[in-house]
């Protein structure tokens, strides 16, 4: 939107169902892909981490057609319009474009700034062409002794129907000539298996310097596959498949077996993106575009290596000068496993806040560590998304059946891309004997809540961790979430009413303190919102800070834009797609959007409430899109402790507005431009700063509020 549109907008009788208020969810979600890129871009960056997030970024696109497009693609012909005022077949040409766009800046960063920077480092990510004769002798003889038996060609001729191609492989296009000069095609799997990056082997035996891509190597020496032919043309081609699987869960008569065929039948959806060798013949990619049933739109050529996720394996460097330098969550003196108090004691002093990764996320283990072998701890229950392998929250569970406490997983199976993973757990949780359910029907669940139920004498009383991220210690350490442990007596009677509507019938409609999701969450929020536009209306100041991942709901887009109207300040800490556009005058101009992007991912759900000076904080899982408000099991629960209120105000995101490092700032044109930085105060990192706090922690945070 240009600003003569911004101002056209304003003059049409400040309509605010206008669809040119809205940002397009896909171009939205694209745009931070770009910001993502930016990373790489940054030569400030670490340079291995740079590469990784090149890696992220293809990751992304990975995801961004297996969901996003696929679903578009799968409305193919409906001319409806959305968000954006943008109908499905314009939208499709315009994700093509901004792709092209993306992706050629993705490799020329690769190719024209961290290449060169790599050399310079003494890291050279080079083409076989390029090796000298005794380091492709030492690299071939690698390729006979492991490579060669791992590959399988497949040929393609009326005999043999047309190999599958499975879901974001790579392979190699094969065309052979025979003794009698006919051409034939196969395809050569390039295998996942092994590096994707090969060290060529110094002469000296010492640390390789220099690296080759697999498929390049396996190029150079396809002729040992076809003994007796000619090997005459060989490109990489890489596949993405549709992966938006419809669960017809309303038919099943057993959930798990119904997403267990779901997940396999994925393999075989149809293909929506064919990347290919730019320098790739005409005949093989019009029998590639044929065989695989595409749209010659589906096609991208590639200036360069497909499948750029590969990169993350340059991350395995031993090389701590080309990286993030290493950091060591914190753990509260009082949360430590040698601790004098239990963690019990602990939280029935005051209610504990963590913030993640920069406080660590062990003693969320512990927590449920010490109930499973604490003789007072009747039950657990707990709900799980993406689990992780090797979890110790699993395993801490599983010590629990032992001790004989009843245990309780709400372990949702619907979780995109963790099917298969969670599919596991669930069987093994249910072999020692633990309560499993699956999810709910129609609706997948997402909270993150914990419930421990113990008998102190003559009490019983109810523990609750609850968070915003997931109960995975390895995205923890990555990503930014909060926290919070209480056995106040309301969240724990709500925690149970939760419990018991997962796991059994219930028709509840509200809770006492906890906002949930579909049953309240959007009612309270919408009360919340509106309560401060009355303190707006009444000569007061109305302020609203909303940190999420994403902001797509329509109604609560256009209540933002009424608080913005009647004078609420509104700022929107969004990191990924963000549907609203801030700044037009008359409707959205006391809205400011900014997104952080940096060495961790922003996970964390906030929302504060001014309040006319009385505080309030809530946090939670959800984010303020359809799915999370009308479709998902979700909490969004209260911050009661003053001083905990104080601390994610005035630390955690005071840090999150100043920053002017990893954050871009949303026009009213909806693209995102690097925030300034301040003569006076120069560059603010919040993530730099939150590492270097942690030193300063307290368990509860009264002494220094």
């Amino acid at each position: 939107m240009t600003g003569e549109d911004s101002a056209a907008i304003s003059a049409q009788a400040l309509n605010i169902d206008d669809p040119r208020l809205f940002l397009n969810r896909e171009l939205s979600l694209l745009a931070f892909q770009e910001r993502v890129l930016g990373e790489a871009k940054e030569s400030s960056n670490p340079l291995l981490e740079r590469l990784n997030f090149l890696s992220i970024f293809g990751s992304n696109l990975d995801e961004f057609f297996m969901v996003r497009v696929a679903g578009l693609k799968q409305k193919a012909g409906m001319q409806e319009v959305g968000l954006g005022g943008i109908s499905g077949t314009e939208l499709l040409e315009k994700i093509r474009l901004e792709i092209v766009r993306l992706t050629d800046i993705a490799y020329r960063c690769l190719r024209e700034s961290i290449r060169p920077e790599m050399e310079r480092a003494s890291i050279a990510l080079i083409d076989y062409a390029d090796l000298d004769e005794g380091e492709r002798t030492r690299l071939d003889d690698y390729f006979h002794r492991t490579v060669f038996m791992v590959l399988a060609p497949l040929a393609f001729d009326p005999g043999r129907p047309f190999p599958h191609i499975s879901n974001l492989s790579l392979n190699l296009a094969v065309v052979v000539e025979d003794a009698k000069g006919e051409e034939h095609f196969a395809r050569v799997k390039i295998p996942d298996t092994l590096p994707q990056i090969v060290p060529v082997p110094p002469q000296d035996g010492g640390r390789p310097s220099r690296f080759v891509w697999l498929e390049q190597l396996i190029v150079a020496n396809l002729q040992p596959l076809f003994p007796g032919l000619a090997v005459k043309e060989a490109h990489p081609f890489h596949v993405t498949r549709d992966a938006e699987t419809s669960i017809q869960e309303l038919e099943s008569d057993d959930l798990l077996e119904t997403i267990e065929e779901a997940v396999w039948r994925r393999r075989f959806r149809s293909v929506v993106r064919l990347q290919v060798d730019a320098r790739i013949s005409t005949d093989i990619l019009h029998l590639l575009i044929k065989e695989l049933d595409l749209d010659e739109k589906a096609v991208y050529l590639i200036q360069g290596p497909l499948d750029l996720t590969r990169l993350r394996e340059m991350n395995s460097l031993d090389r701590p000068d080309l990286k993030y330098k290493p950091f060591l969550p914190y753990t509260p003196s009082g949360l430590q496993p040698d601790a004098k108090e239990d963690i019990f004691g602990q939280i029935r002093s005051g209610d504990i806040l963590l913030h993640h990764p920069f406080e660590s996320f062990q003693p969320v283990v512990e927590f449920i560590r010490r109930a499973a072998h604490d003789p007072d701890v009747l039950a657990i229950k707990i709900t799980l998304y993406r689990v992780g392998r090797n979890s110790p929250i699993v395993q801490a569970l599983l010590e629990a059946i032992e001790e004989g406490k009843q245990v309780s997983v709400l372990l949702e199976l619907k979780a995109r891309f963790d099917e298969e993973s969670n599919i596991e757990w669930a069987k093994a949780l249910e072999r020692e004997g633990v309560h499993v359910i699956y999810g709910l029907v129609g609706l997948k669940v997402h909270c993150k809540i914990a419930l421990v139920v113990r008998r102190e004498g003559e009490i019983m009383r109810r523990y609750v961790h609850m968070g915003t991220g997931n109960y995975n210690r390895l995205t923890a350490r990555m990503y930014t979430d909060l926290s919070l442990f209480t056995c106040d007596e309301q969240i724990g009677a709500d925690a149970t009413d939760l419990f018991n509507y997962l796991t059994g019938y219930s028709a509840k409609t509200d809770f006492r303190k906890l906002l949930v999701a579909p049953v309240s969450l959007r009612r309270r929020l919408e009360v919340l919102i509106a309560r401060e536009i009355e303190v707006a209306r009444k000569g007061g100041t109305g302020h609203l800070i909303f940190k999420m991942n994403a902001l797509e709901d329509p109604e609560m887009i256009k209540l933002l834009y009424r608080a913005s109207q009647a004078g609420v300040r509104v700022d929107l800490l969004v990191r990924g797609l963000c549907c609203l556009r801030p700044g037009i005058p008359g409707i959205s101009d006391h809205i400011q959007v900014s997104s952080a992007v940096g060495r961790f991912l922003e996970h964390s759900r906030i929302y504060y409430f001014g309040n006319g000076g009385r505080e309030e904080v809530f946090l939670g899982s959800a984010d303020l899109m359809p799915r999370n408000l009308n479709r998902r099991v979700e909490i969004v629960f209260p911050v009661e402790s003053p001083a905990l209120v104080k601390r994610i105000r005035h630390e955690i995101l005071d840090l999150y507005l100043a920053d002017n490092v990893n954050t871009y700032q949303v026009g009213s044109d909806g693209v995102y431009r690097r925030a300034p930085r301040s003569e006076t105060t120069g560059g603010i990192d919040a993530h730099e700063r939150f590492m270097s706090l942690r030193s300063a922690s307290r368990l509860h945070w009264n002494e220094r509020f």
